[in-house]
């Protein structure tokens, strides 16, 4: 069982080790890898040897970020965990499951969070894990840099819907405003971040939008795509993540889900609930998890018994 620490120990623990390894979860998105590689930088500023690993291949949309990539030259001493809820998220590539039953610190803003590591930071009022990391980076004496300001700023930003998602609170304005004035160049990285869409990822939504389903008298809306269109479209997983809020965005919709099929035929369920609803519970009773407005899970099985499932759980959250 894990130990729940403050931030204080939290800050001991960083600056008392080094050879320090920092793992994302697989399908990174903003938040995993901006704090990541925030929190690499730091560790670098302070002399230590740091690296990020990830299950998956880092999104080229991130590239701006300039990650230290694990590449095996050190022997870890001291492995942390950003972002990451549950043992299952970390992947099974990289070697990643070698380091992710030995976590010896998890950073983490989920309420879900399984307790996986030996000692746990959890704050389910941040809105993002950067946020959390704009209050300890410089707790651990190092100053917010402009590309330290950065990474921390996608992380808020993407996990907050560039700030329009009901986990942004005042505080989460306030983080961003550090970031703004550390130097963080809000504007190149709002147009890199949500405005820039690739060929590829329009075609993804397209195809998504076809697959538009109601239930529940309209409150429930569902898309789909499938690996097979996936690949078909050469859109990177990290572009697909925004679809997320289509299905909720629709008038009347109270719960949006968006099924994606992944590489071993499982598919990745991303659940967006208006106030009325809580996402997590609909999630969690799936072995999943997150944030009352926001959580998924993974299924396995075909596409009919995915849709299923996660109906079943959705009809008994609105009834």
């Amino acid at each position: 069982m894990t130990q729940n620490v403050d931030r204080e120990t939290v800050v001991s623990r960083l600056l008392g080790t080094d050879d320090i390894l920092i793992l994302s979860h697989k399908n990174p998105d903003g938040d995993t890898i901006g704090s990541s590689a925030a929190l690499c930088k730091a560790l670098q500023h302070l002399g230590k040897t740091a690296a990020v690993l990830c299950s998956d291949p880092i999104p080229a949309m991130y590239d701006y970020m300039q990650i230290t990539v694990y590449d095996g030259s050190f022997t870890p001493a001291f492995v942390v965990a950003v972002d990451v809820a549950g043992i299952q998220l970390f992947g099974d590539h990289n070697n990643i499951q070698d380091y992710a039953e030995h976590v010896d610190l998890c950073i983490d803003h989920h309420g879900s969070n399984s307790g996986y590591a030996y000692e746990t930071l959890v704050d389910d009022r941040a809105a993002a894990a950067a946020e959390l990391l704009t209050e300890l980076i410089p707790q651990m004496g190092v100053e917010l840099t402009p590309e330290i300001a950065a990474c921390l700023y996608t992380g808020v930003a993407t996990d907050t819907g560039c700030f329009r998602f009901t986990n942004t609170t005042a505080n989460t304005h306030l983080a961003a405003a550090k970031l703004i004035e550390a130097g963080a160049d809000v504007e190149k990285l709002n147009e890199r971040l949500f405005e820039c869409r690739s060929h590829a990822r329009i075609q993804a939504e397209k195809m998504a939008l076809e697959s538009l389903e109601f239930y529940y008298e309209d409150r429930c809306a569902l898309i789909c795509l499938t690996w097979d269109q996936i690949q078909a479209a050469g859109v990177a997983g990290a572009e697909l993540e925004d679809l997320t809020s289509i299905p909720r965005s629709i008038e009347g919709v109270e719960v949006g889900l968006t099924l994606r099929q992944q590489k071993d035929g499982s598919y990745k369920i991303s659940v967006r609930t208006g106030h009325d609803t809580n996402a997590c519970n609909i999630a969690r009773r799936l072995g999943g998890g997150g944030h009352p407005r926001a959580a998924g899970c993974e299924i396995s099985g075909n596409l009919d018994n995915a849709k299923h499932a996660i109906l079943e759980e959705v009809k008994k959250e609105l009834d």
